[in-house]
């Protein structure tokens, strides 16, 4: 295997793998040629990547795994399902996709997971973890209830597997016989580390069709002496145990192979070959490193987990940090550059470590997302009021209602789209209860690249329809601080939703004193005369809503709250403008323009209304400022779409940057 300090600047050679347009061919390769390919793909992988940017380490580890699977199933016929999909990009190469890679994640490019309209091969659109072993046992059943000869592989990382519908789908599988195979790619030791000769060997016995060929024989055998099958099927178990983490995967019904080396390919090749006629579940323990060929992710894993583009010509450096290259200095003559406002997740970790300084009672809950959702800090001071539950959403939610029971202050800091896991629980053990639970929803609104599957774009609207659920969507950088400070002292469960990356940059203050839910701010008094417009904006789009409202001479207002609403302000606007525009970077389905309009008609007050956000559709992924401008939620869009409800065609009007299109 060639390893690499730097991601290749220009496409490497890859004769071999060029010849591949479908997987097909790769069943007819010897050992020689399969590995001549492994070696071709992680070349054109780092530097695909390089190119667009986008997940990395979790496909590097999966090269040779990727091709022993295309190798000894025949796909796209037999069925394989990645889950999450961060380590299907070599998948994705070796699929037809080859010559498009560096335009994943990129407006109109490839998806960042595994889609169902994308390819034949992509079996199951995923995005969010551990639904594998659950889609590929529908798979499975489906199979055998139509009478179709086809093997169905899910392929499951150990982080994902922490998750408790895995489990759910092992113990159903295991109870319906069905002829599955799950392929665990444990790449962080957090189940075994008996990799080796030994074990390899071990994995190629028990996969093997005389040794199989021979235990059945047993069974036979034994079946007819009384209590002899049952000790011999604890003898064996307890043999593997011995050496594997086999026993719980027996218990749920599997035949369990492995652990083996993911890098081993020709082993890989020959153990899946084996497998692939197997009846029943088989459950086959890989034990890969992640980031594996490429040195600096190899040392630095997490770091590396995704990059982003890179300069053209400028190769990452073993060392570097994960993202593009910086230019030269500017001159010293040059002032310096303002610093980079700061991102909303960091607000956040920050102000976690200070209320948890003046509060011993927090305590920090999140479901494996210490780096993303900032707690690193956090978890270092506060290592005793730190819980990361793992991919584990639904538990995460209701360790926070428990802890609540015992009036300690649990803040769950979790993205808008893994809330939907806990929604249950949110409702049940956390509402229904009243209980005092703080929600820092990151990553709220159109996060970019992921797209539908990551996209929060349905908090508002989910949440806002809970009894006794207070949600608040913060403008900028302080408000979020303020809305934090808020919401962890509501006597009950409150959320403070905002976006993924940078703010406006507003200056963030130290202290921790609190704004008032509840109330909205008015930024703007718009004219007087003619026709009268006011838009109430939600959280992110307060920005485009400030320009707007100059270039239409329209009263802004910073609704702050969604739940509760500002009835006095939402009552003022009413009464003093002939127009209310609300806008929220949310589904408009039930979300924050809904609840004004309830609010209103509960008051039986007649005003035009026009609500501005995510139409009923699933947004693509694309940068977010694309995206925004593909939904009109960008200030041309807005100001386009009030311009054509109120019929005005005024091109005397002066246009703000960008209008003259509109």
């Amino acid at each position: 295997m060639k390893l690499y300090d730097d991601i290749p600047a220009e496409r490497p050679y890859t004769p071999l793998l060029d010849t591949l347009d479908t997987p097909a061919a790769l069943r007819a390769m010897n050992t020689a040629q399969l590995l001549q390919v492994a070696d071709e793909l992680r070349a054109y992988l780092l530097y695909s990547v390089g190119v667009s940017g986008g997940h990395f380490g979790a496909g590097l580890g999966v090269v040779e795994l990727t091709v022993a699977l295309h190798h000894a199933l025949e796909t796209p016929h037999d069925r394989l399902v990645w889950d999450v999909g961060h380590q299907a990009y070599p998948h994705k190469i070796l699929t037809g996709r080859r010559e498009a890679m560096p335009t994943i994640r990129q407006h109109g490019g490839l998806a960042a997971f595994p889609r169902r309209a994308e390819s034949a091969y992509d079996t199951f659109g995923v995005g969010h973890s551990s639904t594998s072993i659950s889609a590929a046992l529908g798979m499975a059943l489906a199979a055998r209830t139509r009478g179709e000869q086809r093997r169905v592989c899910a392929v499951i990382g150990d982080g994902a597997l922490t998750a408790g519908m895995a489990f759910e789908a092992l113990a159903h599988a295991g109870h319906v016989d069905a002829n599955l195979l799950v392929v665990l790619n444990d790449n962080e030791m957090s189940i075994s580390e008996n990799v080796g000769g030994i074990a390899s060997y071990l994995a190629s016995i028990l996969s093997s069709k005389p040794y199989l060929a021979m235990r059945e024989e047993g069974k036979k055998v034994l079946a007819h002496l009384p209590g002899a099958l049952e000790l011999a099927r604890r003898t064996e178990e307890h043999m593997k145990g011995m050496i594997s983490p086999a026993t719980l995967f027996e218990e749920m019904g599997f035949n369990y192979i492995g652990p083996l080396d993911g890098h081993d390919l020709p082993t890989l090749a020959h153990t899946l070959r084996n497998i692939r006629d197997l009846a029943g579940p088989q459950f086959l323990h890989v034990k890969t490193c992640k980031g594996r060929g490429f040195l600096p992710a190899e040392a630095d894993p997490i770091g590396y987990h995704a990059i982003t583009k890179l300069e053209k010509g400028e190769p990452a450096k073993s060392g570097d940090t994960p993202a593009p290259l910086k230019p030269a200095a500017a001159p010293a003559s040059q002032p310096k550059p303002k610093p980079k406002p700061k991102k909303y997740c960091n607000v956040f970790g920050d102000w976690l470590c200070d209320m948890a300084a003046a509060d011993a009672r927090l305590v920090g809950i999140t479901p494996a997302m210490r780096e993303g959702s900032d707690l690193v800090r956090f978890s270092k001071e506060f290592p005793e009021r730190y819980y990361d539950v793992a991919i584990a959403e639904q538990h995460a939610v209701t360790l926070a209602a428990g802890m609540a029971c015992e009036a300690m202050k649990p803040v769950v800091a979790i993205y808008s789209t893994f809330l939907q896991r806990g929604y249950d629980q949110l409702i049940h053990d956390v509402a229904v209860q009243g209980l005092d639970v703080t929600f820092a929803i990151d990553r709220a609104g159109l996060v970019g690249e992921d797209g539908p599957t990551h996209h929060g774009a349905l908090d508002l609207s989910y949440l806002r329809c809970v009894p006794g659920m207070v949600v608040l969507a913060p403008a900028d950088e302080a408000e979020c601080r303020a809305m934090l400070s808020a919401a962890y002292h509501h006597p009950g469960p409150a959320a403070v939703r905002y976006p993924r990356g940078a703010g406006p940059g507003v200056a963030i203050p130290d202290h921790l004193e609190a704004l008032p839910i509840g109330r909205a701010e008015w930024r703007r008094e718009g004219a007087r005369s003619g026709t009268r417009v006011a838009l109430l904006a939600f959280g992110s789009l307060n920005g485009p809503a400030a320009e707007v409202a100059e270039w239409l001479d329209a009263s802004h207002l910073n609704m702050r709250s969604v739940k509760p609403l500002d009835r006095e302000a939402v009552l003022a606007a009413a009464d003093g403008h002939d127009l209310l525009v609300t806008l929220e970077e949310n589904a408009v389905a039930g979300g924050a323009g809904s609840a004004v309009g309830e609010l209103l008609a509960a008051e039986g007050v007649s005003v035009a209304l026009l609500h501005l956000g995510l139409s009923d559709a699933f947004v693509e992924h694309g940068k977010p400022t694309e995206l925004l401008a593909d939904c009109g939620l960008d200030a041309a869009g807005i100001e386009a779409s009030i311009r054509q409800r109120l019929a005005v065609d005024d091109v005397s009007r002066p246009f703000g940057k960008g209008q003259a299109s509109c």
